[in-house]
């Protein structure tokens, strides 16, 4: 389904299907629409199953296209770079105080339920449920499908269903279930009362009891991947065993849909880059490509289009999601190579904060883990292959004070690329460079945690110093430009900062104990996905988002204003709020079906 792009939305649009946040009704079919008869074979419902994929890339509005301009567009990214990463301490919303200002109150937690943020996601979620409830409904009305087929596209439906609810209940804890049962004239009745996590275990276990280990299409997703998010779910919901033995299954037998086995990459940044995507370490990819022929970039990774460096950069737009000083003292080490587990930001990275472009600046010349220079861009080091990172100049605050000296760096692509993976059909980019939903490192450190929970911290440490032993291989270090001048002519021998990174010495996690391996396993989480949307989700799922994003307000508000009066409450900022506009539209007999989360009354 690489081919496909998931730009195919005719099918969805053909049976006239819409939705309205949870509110879902039949229309009249626009002239030369097709019907469900017709739509009923086994081309048909593929059709209605590729829009369910379509749906991945969250760019929905209104119900009708997915070409965005405006807010929608990263709103609903899938990337979760405001709910998972600006939310959870890893990055700034960045550019200005004036721009985007919804997302300053969702990163200082004092948004409420009006907050046009939450209705755009959760409206674009449930679109992606309603076009695999579309097509489970169609499935049943064909009769011409055999078995075989009819199994293959049901599993692919539900483990798609599967995901979206997990996106829905994560954020928002108290959802409806709606599924191809409810009829569409009472979907807006639906109570959100029930604990969803049983469904969605359901939908993950017919997806593995029913795909494939291969498919003929990179982007369809097979057994291995829903195996890997059953027990993604079951961690969650703290069923440790349960997680463990399918990551032992997933870790020992597993393989992506093109037949190649679970692997880290070599490189770290392989995962980053669209000429290597669909690679050993992908477990669950959303398909993007550039300049498709559509003259959007609606395929190309829109909901992150804000997120390049600003100013005088090549790349026009828009200088948001900027990566926190927090973070970046998360990548010290100490002299053994190991990191700061508790008191990191002791030893914080020195930083270009009011030194303007034109004046010298020095980077730091402590040891550090080299994946800060594949996650984080810092003045005075190669920005990929663009030259240098110039500091101030690609800042769009002046002085840096609003959301600090730094800029993202794993959704960029590269210049020696551009014409190919680049899209520049829009006032912002797109690119091609894949999303990462599970990745093979993330399999790893899952399986640590819910070995570490277990008591096995000997396994525990074992998968994490895979993690940490791909990092600190030298193939891993960003070197110095041969010429700075003309950073295209490639790179030198010499590192660009002084790299010290080790896997944990024998013993080290028996040593810690299991709270402290614990400790160790969750910052390795932060340190490798940071940026990748989970960090405030996992801050909540441990039970320590309270303590850890209080600590980062008072640290991190005495270098930038952006998030001064930020404040996490334990029992009401785990969740955020239901959309209002959800709880207003969806009512039986006259009254709203839906409860509000606590704390947002």
């Amino acid at each position: 389904m690489k081919v496909a792009q998931y730009i195919t939305i005719m099918a969805v649009t053909a049976v006239g299907l819409t939705v309205n946040g949870c509110q879902h009704s039949l229309e009249i079919p626009a002239q030369g629409a097709l019907s469900d008869q017709v739509l009923a074979t086994r081309a048909g419902v593929d059709a209605l199953l590729t829009g369910a994929y379509a749906a991945l890339d969250g760019q929905y509005n209104n119900g009708s296209a997915l070409n965005l301009s405006g807010s929608d567009a990263w709103q609903a990214s899938p990337s979760n770079w405001v709910y998972g990463s600006v939310a959870g301490g890893e990055a700034h919303k960045g550019s200005d105080g004036s721009d985007q200002p919804a997302i300053d109150a969702i990163a200082k937690f004092t948004t409420d339920a009006s907050n046009g943020f939450f209705n755009g996601k959760w409206r674009t979620v449930y679109e992606g449920v309603n076009r695999t409830n579309s097509t489970l409904r169609l499935l049943g009305q064909a009769t011409t499908i055999s078995d075989a087929d009819r199994a293959l596209l049901a599993a692919q439906a539900r483990f798609l269903r599967g995901h979206y609810y997990f996106e829905l209940k994560r954020m928002f804890n108290r959802v409806p279930w709606i599924d191809e049962t409810v009829e569409t004239t009472a979907a807006s009745a639906q109570t959100n009362t029930e604990d969803i996590w049983p469904k969605i275990e359901a939908d993950f276990k017919y997806a593995v009891d029913n795909l494939p280990a291969t498919q003929s299409e990179v982007g369809r997703v097979n057994k291995w991947a829903a195996m890997t998010y059953l027990a993604k779910t079951y961690l969650y919901e703290h069923k440790y065993a349960e997680a463990k033995a399918l990551f032992d299954q997933v870790i020992s037998q597993g393989v992506t849909s093109n037949g190649l086995k679970y692997a880290l990459m070599t490189r770290f940044h392989d995962n980053f880059d669209a000429a290597t995507e669909n690679n050993s370490e992908s477990v669950f990819q959303i398909q993007m490509v550039a300049n498709d022929g559509t003259g959007t970039i609606a395929n190309a990774n829109q909901g992150d289009m804000l997120n390049f460096p600003y100013g005088n950069s090549p790349f026009r737009c828009c200088g948001f999601f900027q990566p926190s000083q927090d973070l970046a003292n998360s990548y010290r080490t100490d002299a053994t190579g190991l990191p700061y587990l508790s008191d990191y930001n002791s030893h914080p990275v020195k930083n270009d904060q009011g030194i303007a472009s034109t004046q010298p600046f020095t980077p730091d010349a402590g040891p550090l883990d080299p994946r800060i220079d594949w996650t984080i861009g810092r003045r005075g080091l190669p920005y990929l292959d663009w030259g240098n990172h110039p500091g101030a100049d690609w800042i769009r605050s002046p002085g840096q004070t609003y959301a600090g000296p730094y800029s993202p760096k794993k959704n960029i692509y590269m210049q020696a690329t551009q014409d190919q993976y680049a899209d520049n059909h829009s006032w912002a980019p797109g690119t091609a460079i894949n999303w990462n939903i599970i990745r093979y490192a993330d399999v790893l450190l899952m399986a640590a945690e819910a070995e570490a929970n277990l008591g096995n911290l000997p396994q525990a440490q074992t998968y994490v110093n895979q993690v940490r032993a791909r990092a600190a291989n030298p193939v891993n270090f960003v070197y110095r430009y041969a010429d700075d001048t003309k950073p295209l002519a490639g790179y030198s021998t010499t590192p660009a900062a002084n790299y010290k990174v080790a896997v944990y010495p024998a013993g080290a996690f028996a040593g810690l104990g299991k709270t402290g391996a614990l400790n160790a396993i969750y910052f390795e989480r932060k340190l490798e996905l940071a940026t990748e949307g989970h960090r405030f989700f996992d801050l909540v799922r441990w039970g320590v988002a309270e303590s850890e994003l209080n600590k980062y307000f008072s640290y991190e508000s005495t270098i930038t204003t952006d998030i001064r009066g930020g404040r996490f409450i334990a029992g009401k900022n785990d969740y955020y709020p239901i959309p209002q506009r959800q709880i207003d539209l969806s009512t039986s007999g006259g009254k709203s079906t839906l409860t509000q989360n606590p704390g947002y009354n």
